[in-house]
Order: C-alpha cells, then sequence, then structure tokens
C-alpha cells in the first residue's frame, strides 16, 4: 500500500493505531478517566484527520476501498459522534461497579466499523465492515451491566442480527455465482451483460437489502427494535439509533448507486412500499408509548421510511445528486437530534441506576427543575417533529423536497401522514417536559457536570444551527458530490 493510500485513510489508521494504544493502556494499566481521555482523543485526531486526507481523493485502495470525500465526511461524522457517546458513557458507567475500560474499546472497533462501511465499494469489505460494526455492539448493548434486560437486548439482536448477516450474505454469494464479481462497479457491468436468471439476480438483491433492512429496522425487519433499544443502555442505544444506521444507509446507497439497482423497477418498487410501511407503522406504534426509549425506537423505524425515499427518487439519473444530497443532510441532522435525544436518557441513567428506562411522568416538570437538560431534549423532541429553526425540519423539507421533484406523491403524501402522527407523541414528550411539578412526579437525580453541560450545550446548538444556518453544510455537500 503506498503513502498515498495511507493518507487517504488517515482516519481508519488513526482508528486502528487507538485501539492498539487503548489495549495496551487497559492491559497494563486500568484507568477509567485516562481510557476516556485516550478514547475522545483517538475519536477527534480521527476526525480532524479527514481534513488532510481530503487532498488525496478520490482514491481507490485496494479493490475494497474508496477514499472520496463523502465517505470522509461521514468518518468524521461518526467519530464526532462517538465522542459524545464516550464523554455521555463516562457518567453512565461511573457508578457501575464493573470494570468498564472494554467498553471504550468496542466503542471505537465500532466507529471503525461504520468508517469502513463508509469506504465500503465491494461487498467483502460491506459485509467486514458491517461485522466489525455488529460484534462490537453485540457486547455493547449488554456491557457492563449483569441485569436480565440487557443480556435479554443484546441476544435478540445477536440471533436476530446473525440472521440478517446470514442472509445477506447468502445474497452475496448469488450475485457472485451470477456474475463472477463482488466489485459494486463490476457488478453493475456485469448485470448489464449476464446472461444469467433475471429472476435470481432480483431474488439476490432481496435477500440482501432484507438483511441491511434489519439493520436499518425498516419494516417488516423492525420487530427487535423496541425492545433492544429498551435494554441497552441509554449511550449505546443512541450509537446505535445514529452512528450504525447510518453507516449502514449509506453502503446501502453506494451499492445501489455503483451498481445501478435502480434498473430493476421491481427492486425499486419494493423498496417504496417498505418506505410506506415503516413511516406508517413506525408513528403509529409510537402513539401508545409511554416508555421514552421504546418512543425513540419506534420514531426511529418511521425516520428510516422517510429516508427510504431517496432510492425512489434517485432512480432517475438527473435527480441522483440532489437525492444523495438530500440523504447526507438527513443522516447529519438525524444523528445531531437523535444523539441529543438519547443524551438526556443518559444522564438519567446516570444519576440513578433504577431509572435506566424512564417514563413520560418521570420527565414531568422538567424544565423547571433542570433547564439546559430538558432544552435538550425539547430540541430534539421539536427537531424530531419536524418543526421549524430545527436540523429536523431543513431534514424533512429537503426529502420533500426531493420527492416532489421526483413526482412520488404517494410517497409525499405518506410522509406528511407519517409527520402528522408523530407531531402528537413528540409534542406529548413537550408537554410533560414543560408542565408544573407536583408531588413527587419527575422527582429524579440528573449530574450536573460541567462536562455533561458542555456537551448538552453543544448538541443544543448543532441541532438549531442546522435549523437555522443550514447554507453552508448544504454547499458543502454539493461540492463533494
Amino acid at each position: 500500500m503506498s503513502i498515498e493510500s495511507l493518507y487517504a485513510l488517515l482516519p481508519l489508521v488513526i482508528l486502528s493505531a487507538g485501539v492498539l494504544v487503548l489495549m495496551l493502556q487497559v492491559a497494563f494499566w486500568r484507568n477509567l478517566n485516562t481510557t476516556v481521555t485516550l478514547t475522545v482523543i483517538t475519536l477527534v485526531g480521527a476526525a480532524l484527520g479527514s481534513v488532510p486526507a481530503a487532498d488525496f481523493t478520490p482514491l481507490q485502495v485496494t479493490p475494497l476501498l474508496l477514499a472520496d470525500r463523502l465517505a470522509l465526511f461521514f468518518c468524521a461524522l461518526f467519530c464526532v459522534a462517538a465522542a459524545v457517546t464516550a464523554l455521555l458513557s463516562l457518567h453512565f458507567l461511573a457508578q457501575r461497579e464493573d470494570e468498564p475500560e472494554e467498553y471504550f474499546l468496542l466503542l471505537i472497533l465500532s466507529t471503525l466499523g461504520a468508517c469502513v462501511l463508509a469506504c465500503s465499494v465491494h461487498l467483502a469489505s460491506l459485509l467486514l465492515g458491517l461485522e466489525l460494526l455488529s460484534i462490537s455492539l453485540y457486547a455493547l448493548i449488554a456491557y457492563p451491566d449483569k441485569s436480565l434486560l440487557p443480556l435479554e437486548a443484546a441476544t435478540k439482536y445477536l440471533v436476530l442480527s446473525g440472521a440478517a448477516s446470514a442472509t445477506a450474505l447468502f445474497g452475496f454469494a448469488l450475485l457472485y455465482a451470477a456474475t463472477g464479481t463482488l466489485s459494486f462497479e463490476e457488478l453493475g457491468q456485469a448485470l448489464s451483460t449476464t446472461d444469467s436468471s433475471r429472476g435470481t439476480l432480483l431474488f439476490a438483491s432481496v435477500m440482501i437489502v432484507a438483511g441491511l433492512g434489519f439493520k436499518l429496522s425498516l419494516v417488516p425487519f423492525h420487530l427487535w427494535t423496541p425492545d433492544v433499544y429498551d435494554g441497552a443502555p441509554a449511550p449505546v442505544t443512541g450509537y446505535l439509533a445514529s452512528v450504525s444506521k447510518a453507516a449502514v444507509f449509506l453502503a446501502l446507497l453506494r451499492w445501489f448507486v455503483l451498481s445501478d439497482l435502480f434498473r430493476y423497477e421491481i427492486l425499486i418498487q419494493c423498496m417504496g412500499l417498505i418506505a410506506i410501511f415503516s413511516m406508517l407503522a413506525g408513528n403509529l406504534l409510537a402513539l401508545m408509548e409511554t416508555g421514552l426509549k421504546r418512543l425513540l425506537a419506534y420514531s426511529s423505524i418511521a425516520h428510516m421510511g422517510y429516508l427510504v425515499i431517496i432510492f425512489m427518487v434517485a432512480g432517475s439519473a438527473e435527480n441522483r445528486n440532489v437525492a444523495t444530497e438530500a440523504a447526507a443532510f438527513y443522516l447529519v441532522a438525524y444523528t445531531a437530534t437523535t444523539l441529543g435525544a438519547f443524551a438526556l436518557l443518559a444522564m438519567f441513567a446516570g444519576g440513578d441506576r433504577k431509572r435506566e428506562n424512564p417514563e413520560l411522568r418521570d420527565i414531568s416538570g422538567l424544565m423547571w427543575r433542570r433547564p439546559l437538560v430538558a432544552i435538550l431534549m425539547l430540541a430534539a423532541m421539536l427537531s424530531l417533529a419536524g418543526i421549524p429553526l430545527t436540523a429536523g425540519f431543513i431534514a424533512k423539507f429537503y426529502i420533500i423536497s426531493v420527492a416532489a421533484i421526483g413526482h412520488h406523491w404517494i410517497l409525499l403524501g405518506t410522509l406528511v401522514l407519517g409527520s402528522g402522527i408523530g407531531i402528537y407523541y413528540y409534542l406529548r414528550v413537550v408537554y410533560y417536559l414543560i408542565q408544573r411539578p407536583h408531588d413527587n412526579a419527575g422527582n429524579i437525580p440528573i449530574p450536573q457536570g460541567r462536562m455533561l453541560q458542555l456537551v448538552s450545550c453543544a448538541l443544543i446548538a448543532g441541532i438549531l444551527l442546522l435549523g437555522t444556518v443550514p447554507q453552508p453544510l448544504m454547499l458543502y455537500l454539493r461540492s463533494i458530490l
């Protein structure tokens, strides 16, 4: 591998080196604060490493990886999100009796898997990145508590995710048998000239979409989502809901574009049906939930449904760039918003081990007792609902715009209907936040350390800046596509 290749993959190199350093530190000297410091330095360093790496892009690094500006942008995003998760996890783990240093090692490894997915242009690297991300998450979901709920959540995710990965792998095998290649671009060329059965190729593509659809919590592969979200530690749930899904979605979109799977009308129509069912099911199932984690789980199903609209729009070559731009902006906004929502839950759990699954009544009157924490949750809920001046509004408006450009009126109508339903349960959370406290409702200790306040302010600022000054990010995304 050349020096230019190492520079182009600098974020991945820094993450890999950070893993080795952290392993040595944990082996020879266990200290939680040192581990967290090394973790944050590694993640921030990897994010900053995307800047000099961009000078060497686009560059194909072996047949497996492509370092381009879009991949490096998302590598930086994933590393920043993981750094926020690490800081929230410090307070979450402080009151646990276990030795949690390996937790942060797993966090860096899962981020490395997400970055590999962002750079993947080969089904082999896609599978490697997916498994590195998933296997780390299996342990993170159950780590470090020995209570039954995290263990049950990790077991469910392990078994079902393993089945989904096996399904996708069988689809890879069918594609390879039919075309003789696993490279995205070569696969697209082979599909246009192969004499193999069209039905076999479509069946293989459907199996891969099903396997990756599980990772994205798309209907009908969504049943694991509320139970895993409910049982996992709050910081891990935020990471699973944001970084994990963004990485898988980016890899799936790149595969569709480079292999030109949009030529298969029936496959694109299936993606449209998945989008409709996910938007409706996610929002309708969230209506009856009173647990915040489960409510956000169903909300994530709906938001992934909104994103899948991109596949319908990108089917037209002239709309492909604007669709990809809308997807990238949505992923950034959704990541910031989701981390903000789960940051509050991490603070709850960090303050009291018995409050790891807060209900709506537990946040009653929070605005009057912990204004900064309540404003963070308020900003996140308004953003998820798509209220103006928040990141979610611009992101959803982007999706609506591209759906209108592509004349996908049924999908657009379903999006509007689902968003209208979603406003109810998001504003219900807001109602509990701002109502006057009474009796002992919502009397939950929440740590007020400076680091938590700094993270909260940064997340609030990110959500509001993306909603009020989105042009710089829009222009940058447009320039790298």
